[in-house]
């Protein structure tokens, strides 16, 4: 799908620079439609279970705080909206102390919901809606613009039960009138809470696999949330793996690759003239010094990184027309209506919405993280600690340039960590559909890191390669990928 240069996962990339100061705020009084506690099936306190896992001895100094924070839930009639025809729950997590109130939805296993690992997914932005990921992507139906619902057969939770959670706040359906997250520490902490107290309302799900998924911005998000987690003591949350598509993760490493993949090195032809390649080359030392800069705690330059190396990587490719999401020409479009669908009263009002209209991504959450110079920052430090613990795979469409898979790729093969050799001596794998089908892609694994190029596929894989990313995940979490 070709959303506008905000709409997708990095959101409003080299041409939006100028336009950071006059992003929109949300006049959220004018939306908000607050529910009484009748409305909800389920309320935990977080009071009362920090007061528990107190009086259990499972709480340390070192364990965050939950008190601060409430959850609310709600079976959604599966009936009423045709989505699918599995249990479904959907609702907020508030953290009443900084009045932030984030969306979820979940949906359990078509197969096992018993015994069916259980899967989070969160789109990027930073500031988009994982409702794009549920309705355009991977999830149990699509919505197409004349609003016919069509079931996906290749959904993620044909074995899994999936979560889809609209963060940071004011992201989709989440709310804040007064306040932002401009940080992927922040938003970690919100999400864990919302984890953490989803498992315990609901502790039929908190035995099984779970995984974090996502793209783009989630480069960010997903080691930040996945450190959260292996940091706590005495967590709920059944951990097991880290899923990254098309992700913005180490931007030192993956700025260069711009250039390589806009002048025909990254399988596609080139886009670019070869001054204009010549003029991106020029420029990289530059921009590889205020990303640096960044990484070594300086603010502003974390702020100049991103206006300088986006005017310099990114505007030459967009000054031609490609998409950003897409380098192959004529790649039809989506057929999507799920910003109508979305803002229907009667669906709001099924799933529990507290705000009266739907965007799919928000500028003032995008201004905050430029603003806080979390675009540049080095998170792919947190790796490392993670592959200690668990299993990491960073996946990438092809044909996406924005996040594009020579620069994930290399910034696999950069990474510092102790099964660096053997990864980067690791021999290319083809991979076929069900194992000895046609073949989708090319896997790299050593240990508990995995890399995939997934063939013939853009920005969001799952909306290109339905049945490779399916077979992709499912694969993954059985463990096949990693040892």
């Amino acid at each position: 799908m070709h959303f506008s240069t905000l709409a997708l996962a990095l959101g409003a990339v080299a041409s939006a620079t100028a336009q950071l100061d006059n992003v929109r705020e949300r006049d959220i009084n004018d939306r908000l439609k607050p529910r009484p506690d009748s409305y909800w099936d389920h309320i935990v306190n977080g009071a009362d279970v920090a007061q528990a896992q107190a009086q259990a001895a499972a709480r340390s100094e070192d364990s965050t705080d939950l008190s601060n924070f409430n959850l609310r839930a709600k079976a959604v009639d599966p009936s009423s909206l045709g989505i699918d025809t599995v249990k479904q729950y959907s609702g907020y997590l508030d953290n009443n102390e900084q009045d932030k109130h984030l969306f979820y939805w979940f949906f359990e296993s078509r197969n096992d919901p018993a015994n069916d690992p259980v899967v989070l997914w969160l789109n990027g932005g930073p500031g988009c809606s994982s409702m794009i990921g549920l309705f355009n992507e991977l999830g149990p139906s699509a919505i197409l613009s004349n609003q016919t619902i069509v079931r996906n057969e290749y959904a993620w939770n044909n074995n899994a039960s999936v979560i889809f959670i609209d963060q940071p706040v004011n992201t989709g359906l989440s709310y804040s009138k007064t306040n932002a997250t401009g940080s992927t520490v922040a938003a970690a902490d919100d999400l864990y809470a919302l984890l953490t107290l989803f498992f315990t309302q609901f502790p039929e799900y908190s035995k099984q696999p779970f995984h974090i998924s996502g793209e783009s911005y989630a480069g960010h998000y997903i080691p930040g949330i996945g450190h959260k987690i292996i940091s706590e003591p005495n967590t709920i949350i059944n951990l097991k793996s880290l899923l990254i598509g098309n992700g913005l993760t180490d931007p030192y490493t993956q700025y260069a690759y711009y250039r390589p993949m806009a002048c025909g090195e990254g399988g596609y032809p080139s886009v670019l003239s070869s001054t204009a390649c010549q003029r991106m080359d020029s420029n990289l030392a530059s921009c590889q010094k205020l990303i640096q800069g960044c990484y070594d705690g300086t603010l502003s330059s974390c702020k100049s990184a991103f206006s300088s190396c986006n005017n310099w990587m990114l505007t030459p490719y967009q000054n031609t027309g490609s998409d950003v999401y897409d380098i192959r020409p004529d790649t039809p479009a989506q057929d999507t209506g799920v910003d109508k669908w979305l803002n229907t009263p009667s669906v709001l009002e099924a799933i529990g919405a507290e705000v009266t209209s739907f965007e799919e991504c928000d500028n003032s959450v995008y201004n905050a993280f430029y603003n806080s110079g979390d675009w540049m920052q080095p998170i792919h430090r947190l790796v490392p600690d993670i592959l200690a613990k668990i299993p990491v795979l960073i996946y990438a469409g092809d044909a996406d340039f924005i996040c594009n898979w020579l620069g994930n790729r290399a910034w696999t093969k950069a990474l510092d960590w102790p099964g660096k050799d053997a990864f980067n001596a690791a021999p290319v794998q083809p991979l076929k559909l069900g194992g000895g089908g046609a073949q989708w892609g090319n896997l790299t694994t050593s240990g508990h890191f995995a890399f995939i190029q997934v063939f013939q596929a853009g920005h969001m894989v799952p909306t290109n390669q339905p049945e490779a990313s399916l077979d992709m995940m499912n694969r993954w979490i059985a463990g096949e990928f990693s040892s």
